[in-house]
């Protein structure tokens, strides 16, 4: 062999023409466009916070509550149904649906709001006149 080769960088030459003429540009994000209404847009934001409040509260009752209600009641733990204890059934078959309905009830909820605050306040179905 004669003598060492020294490493080659290998470009497709759209990169290479594209480096050459320095059209690697600014990275920074584009600014996001702001509402058409910002005040609008606040009250709808602060009706979905709302929102979001109940829901939080809704999940600390479930997720607490079935807590409590297997620390009140150890007589769950030794009751089985198809060999599983009760609690664990409590636990699988009440909480997760119940989590489910809470979290399709809350999208509902927070797209009404949002539907609602996105009409105009006096606009009217038919039409000006």
């Amino acid at each position: 062999m004669s003598g060492a080769r020294g490493r080659v960088k290998v470009t497709s030459p759209q990169t290479r023409i594209a480096l050459a003429r320095g059209l690697r540009g600014d990275r920074r994000p584009l600014p996001l466009p702001g509402p058409d209404d910002p005040q609008a847009a606040r009250a709808v934001f602060a009706a979905q916070r709302r929102t979001a409040a109940r829901t939080l509260v809704l999940l600390a009752l479930v997720l607490f509550g079935t807590s409590g209600v297997i620390a009140v009641l150890p007589a769950l733990d030794r009751l089985a149904l198809a060999g599983v204890p009760v609690s664990w059934l409590v636990l699988a078959a009440a909480t997760y649906p119940l989590l489910l309905l809470i979290a399709v009830a809350h999208v509902r909820a927070a797209e009404r709001v949002e539907a609602v605050g996105a009409e105009p306040p006096d606009s009217c179905p038919d039409g000006p006149g």
